[in-house]
């Protein structure tokens, strides 16, 4: 599955996560009182197409009211699925109480949650971290909280709210839900998955149902199908040369610039370039134009000249 990342996980980096093997994926996280007010930015994440399918529709908030009908609006756009996020730790969103911040409440992460399975038709799943420190990790209650108001699945990130991104990922607990004889809902794993031997030693080592990558794909989309095949067959793919590196940037650049206009479209492409051709020695010089340059047209003769200029190296990740 491919992760809901805010400012990475909108519909061009969706496209080609699609195409290179993502089976579910999720959209950005949608503030409900965005969408409950109808503020643009918020409406905009709410695109889905069905080339995407199977999509969830992740939503936050601290209300529970306004996640309520966040949700309902958030079903209008036809998803397959409606996430909630309990899980994201940054401190704008943690400390009023939305996100990571409902894990110190869960008597209200168990109201909120029910509200919107009643609200809603669709399936609801939640994504959550383990807890909010190393002394209130009670991820085993949460499961079984949320599964009794109904949700049909649980994605944890294997870290807590303040450990933020940094460190080790814990997946003992996510095992522990797992196999707890009373949980009997889907549980998906996430954290620090960039790989395919690490993506099955994790799940013959803990035996989730599934496995979320979030940064892993950035810039390197083909994760996806390197993973499946690998668990397929135990054979690794050989990666993406820079001809098809290439390519997929274009392919991302092209979809970017088409859904939010050449000036957005260009500049939010940016923090991808570094990932789509790591490994390539002496790249930066190309870096710097791909990140200076503001015309659509120029990029892609820039992309042109790297494909040109580095056909030949032994792209190694």
């Amino acid at each position: 599955m491919l992760a809901p990342m805010e400012d990475v996980s909108d519909p061009p980096f969706r496209a080609v996560c699609k195409e290179n093997g993502a089976d579910l994926m999720y959209t950005e996280f949608i503030s409900a009182e965005g969408l409950i007010r109808d503020a643009a930015k918020s409406v905009q994440k709410l695109d889905i197409y069905d080339y995407e399918r199977p999509i969830g529709i992740q939503i936050f908030g601290e209300k529970i009211e306004s996640m309520r009908e966040a949700a309902a609006i958030s079903e209008e756009a036809n998803p397959e699925i409606i996430d909630i996020n309990y899980g994201c730790p940054v401190k704008k969103v943690a400390c009023k109480g939305a996100g990571a911040g409902i894990l110190l409440d869960l008597p209200k992460m168990q109201s909120m949650t029910a509200e919107i399975v009643k609200r809603v038709s669709k399936p609801v799943t939640v994504k959550t971290r383990l807890g909010w420190d190393d002394k209130t990790i009670k991820i085993l209650e949460v499961a079984k909280r949320l599964q009794d108001v109904g949700i049909k699945a649980l994605t944890i990130h294997g870290r807590t709210r303040v450990q933020m991104y940094k460190g080790v990922a814990n997946w003992d607990p996510i095992a522990e839900v797992k196999n707890h004889q009373d949980i009997h809902i889907p549980i998906f794993g996430n954290g620090d998955i960039d790989s395919p031997e690490k993506a099955l030693e994790y799940k013959n080592r803990f035996g989730v149902d599934g496995i979320m990558i979030g940064r892993a794909s950035i810039g390197y989309p083909w994760i996806f199908n390197e993973i499946k095949h690998f668990l397929k067959t135990g054979e690794k793919l050989k990666g993406p040369g820079i001809e098809e590196r290439v390519e997929v940037a274009k392919k991302h650049l092209k979809f970017s610039v088409e859904w939010k206009g050449e000036k957005k479209g260009i500049f939010e492409m940016r923090r991808h370039y570094t990932n789509y051709f790591k490994g390539i020695p002496n790249f930066k010089p190309y870096r710097t134009k791909l990140v200076e340059t503001e015309n659509y047209m120029e990029v892609l003769d820039i992309l042109d000249e790297v494909g040109q200029t580095f056909q030949y190296s032994n792209v190694a990740i």
